[in-house]
């Protein structure tokens, strides 16, 4: 059985891209908080995306409980997870309710870079998401067209 990508994966699979552009990333993916892709890089399987996502929540909701076992905090607020290996870095944050954005990089990528670009993107997927989203009606006509040519200006007879 074959199945499309849901609107969701669709419409936030661009907040992928300027990671995705950084030297030493391979694979980046965003999860909900209960474990399902929203969006994956196309260098990542579906299966692999898949897990990842699953490992996703799993990772974030250890660090959670991690952390509150160490203040006796209730929940305590995660501004990320990074998990070191020889192969590399997969780093984890919060990228609004429920939702998570994560990315591997090889062992040499600037993770400062990197962790710098995560929270870009995770600004830039709020306020997106935060976004009212157009009328069926009204903004079919120039969908996909982005502020270039002439179809954007007015014409006056």
């Amino acid at each position: 059985m074959s199945s499309s990508p849901s609107p969701t994966a669709t419409e936030i699979s661009w907040v992928l891209n300027p990671l995705l552009e950084l030297p030493g990333v391979l694979h980046a993916v965003v999860a909900t908080g209960d474990g399902l892709v929203e969006a994956a890089s196309d260098s990542l399987g579906r299966a692999s995306a898949e897990r990842v996502a699953a490992m996703t929540a799993t990772v974030h909701a250890a660090s959670r409980a991690f952390t509150s076992a160490f203040t006796d905090t209730e929940r305590p607020r995660l501004a990320q997870t990074v998990v070191e290996s020889d192969l590399g870095y997969a780093i984890v944050v919060p990228a609004g309710e429920n939702t998570s954005l994560a990315v591997f990089t090889a062992p040499d990528a600037q993770l400062g870079n990197v962790a710098y670009q995560m929270q870009l993107q995770v600004a830039a997927l709020g306020r997106a998401l935060a976004s009212p989203s157009r009328q069926q009606g009204a903004g079919a006509q120039d969908a996909g067209v982005q502020g270039t040519g002439s179809q954007d200006a007015p014409t006056g007879s």
